[in-house]
């Protein structure tokens, strides 16, 4: 089963990470991921840049509304997420849980399970 782990945390804390602090993380989340990634049950891992930098579309009566940032103020962001390819829903957990060990600071990390469309196929 394919699950979505989405990495929430405080943007403006994390982007001001020093680089020491940036690379030690990023040697740690590394480190979390490697076992999978060797597997070949690791997909895409993306961070994504700062809320500053979204654009939303927000569905309206009529035409498509575009806004600047987010849809919705919260005080944690979506600063990332991973693709993994998991057993069970208590593996995405147990990852999950690493990965908070690794990242430092508070934050939150929701699991759900995916559906990879795919022109002519569904992937689970």
């Amino acid at each position: 089963m394919l699950y979505a782990i989405l990495c929430y945390n405080d943007e403006d804390a994390v982007f001001a990470w020093s680089k020491e602090q940036e690379e030690t993380t990023m040697a740690r989340l590394i480190a979390v991921q490697a076992p999978l990634a060797e597997a070949g049950k690791l997909g895409p891992v993306a961070r994504l840049m700062p809320t500053t930098a979204a654009t939303t579309l927000r569905k309206a009566k009529n035409e498509p509304i575009v806004i600047d940032g987010p849809f919705a103020e919260t005080k944690e962001q979506l600063l990332g997420f991973y693709v993994v390819d998991f057993e069970t829903l208590d593996d995405a957990l147990e990852f999950s849980k690493e990965l908070a060990v690794a990242n430092p600071g508070v934050g939150s990390y929701e699991i759900r399970p995916l559906y990879a469309f795919r022109p002519g196929t569904i992937a689970t």
